[in-house]
């Protein structure tokens, strides 16, 4: 039973604020309308809450998704009806491939206005379930804070989870709120002991065997413990190409993704007999082409799922390590530290230099799409760091994770986005957010003037682009200009066409404590 402290001077909206904080919450990502005037007013009433405008729902949604990805706790959105839920939906279904707890506030039309079909309303829970594993509408106001502390705990769940609350503006604004008491995170599913006794079998079994890491068991704990495995066994270790945060650079593992493309996956991936999934799923394509398998895998190996998506890799880990009795393993030195390379970018060159330069335990978010894949390889050396991905594959993220990984990191470290420039103009309001809150973040836009995923993957499928075609995916006539757009939202920026200029331009960021965008050429 939750229980409630109630008030007759205290309305919905001040007990949906009391109830967030008591219960963790203490950041709000907003993009407040008319219907959530009221939360707005509590928010100004109540000490505690940190509030953080984007100027678009899916900055707000992407914020809200990188922030729990650094603080490993969920903040909340405020979004404004349905047309707001829907504006951050793409931001939504990446957070919930990355398995980021969110908890959504979306304020509705007054309960007795509804019936009257006024322009804003629409059906506002069918939209969040496609995007959320809790939706509840809150009906009453006594109800709002027992509601907002079970939205909490379904954040809270271990493989993070989207709670979408809504509520009705008389519902907020009416009197008789009730706070209610923080409940405990729901537990994770305890780890199958036989599912620990056939991972064991398979890596004794003298095979190719494969240990495919994904999402939590990608982190610092878990790395150290399939180390372990690994070492004692012969296993090869991978991480699934989508993960939304990986512990990356010197003390963490050389561990390098499944590939991208089905042709080179499928290589990669062909030499094994045995999979053991860790939180993981078997590598299927990002996308099927014509005459090619979904499945990436060998068609005759076995999987093994040591750990679903939902429950604790490190506890599956420690016991396939004290099943197999597999002793301490230093992780391996990934060697020194590169040095600045100069010329002309590649990507080679520039993941050296990033990796030359980058501040200790720095956070880095890539949206660098095509011209990044190759990054791993050459950063390995680099100091130790948080690496942010594009989980679920809808662009424009990856401004929003950082600006939202920075606040959760409350400015103390520096965040470095990798960013590619036809992905960017989908969130670029963000660097106005980062300006607001006066963010340590840098900017590196990979210009290349043009989509250019969907170049490589008009070949995939077989089609010949022609001039129609190529016109749609070129971001010219006119060229976009970043150093200006930039400037536009605040932030400071430079252009640079060689790794040289982009060193510079790089240590003269990573000296202030403002944002800083980085034009960088790169074709």
């Amino acid at each position: 039973m939750i229980e409630t402290t109630s008030s007759n001077e205290m309305n919905g909206a001040e007990s949906l604020v009391h109830t967030l904080l008591r219960s963790g919450v203490d950041t709000c990502f907003a993009n407040p309308g008319t219907s959530e005037m009221h939360f707005v007013g509590a928010l100004d009433k109540i000490p505690g809450m940190h509030c953080v405008l984007g100027l678009q729902e899916n900055i707000v949604t992407g914020m809200a998704d990188g922030f729990y990805r650094i603080a490993r706790r969920p903040a909340c959105t405020l979004l404004h009806c349905g047309p707001g839920l829907a504006n951050g939906l793409g931001n939504l279904h990446n957070a919930r491939r990355a398995r980021a707890g969110i908890v959504n506030i979306v304020g509705d039309q007054a309960s007795f206005h509804r019936p009257l079909d006024a322009p804003l309303t629409s059906d506002i829970e069918s939209m969040a379930r496609t995007v959320s594993h809790w939706v509840r509408t809150c009906t009453d106001v006594a109800e709002i804070g027992r509601n907002a502390t079970a939205a909490v705990q379904a954040a809270n769940a271990l493989s993070g989870q989207i709670a979408t609350l809504i509520v009705p503006a008389d519902a907020s604004w009416n009197l008789g709120g009730a706070i209610a008491e923080p409940l405990r995170a729901p537990p994770a599913p305890p780890i199958d002991p036989l599912a620990v006794e056939n991972a064991a079998r398979a890596l004794r079994s003298n095979k190719n065997v494969l240990i495919l890491l994904a999402d939590r068991a990608t982190l610092a704990p878990s790395q150290a413990l399939a180390w372990r495995v690994a070492n004692a066994t012969g296993a090869s270790l991978l991480a699934s190409y989508t993960n939304g945060h990986m512990a990356r650079g010197r003390g963490n593992l050389q561990l390098e993704r499944v590939a991208y493309g089905t042709d080179a996956a499928t290589k990669q991936l062909s030499r094994f007999e045995e999979l053991i999934l860790v939180n993981a799923k078997p590598p299927i394509g990002f996308f099927a082409y014509p005459g090619k398998p979904s499945t990436q895998y060998a068609s005759n190996a076995q999987i093994h799922v040591l750990s679903r998506p939902d429950q604790d890799p490190v506890a599956a880990l420690q016991a396939l390590v004290d099943e197999l009795q597999a002793p301490e393993a230093a992780i391996p030195d990934p060697g020194a530290r590169p040095n600045v390379v100069t010329g002309t970018p590649t990507q080679a060159g520039l993941a050296l230099t990033l990796a030359a330069l980058m501040p200790e335990n720095s956070i880095v978010s890539n949206e660098s799409i095509s011209f990044g894949r190759d990054f791993y390889k050459f950063t390995h050396a680099a100091p130790a760091h948080d690496w942010l991905n594009l989980s679920g594959g809808a662009i424009g993220d990856g401004l929003p994770v950082a600006t939202g990984a920075a606040i959760a990191a409350e400015g103390r470290r520096r965040v470095i986005s990798l960013q590619a420039d036809g992905s960017a103009m989908y969130s670029l309001q963000s660097l106005w957010t980062q300006a607001r809150e006066r963010l340590p973040c840098t900017t590196i836009l990979l210009n290349n003037r043009r989509y250019n995923i969907l170049i490589g993957e008009y070949k995939n499928v077989g089609a010949i682009p022609g001039p129609t075609a190529m016109g749609m995916l070129a971001l010219s006539n006119p060229d976009l200009n970043w150093v200006k757009l930039a400037n536009g939202l605040g932030v400071e920026a430079a252009h640079a066409a060689s790794l040289e200029q982009c060193a510079d331009l790089l240590t003269q960021s990573f000296r202030q404590e403002s944002p800083f965008l980085i034009d960088l050429s790169i074709g």
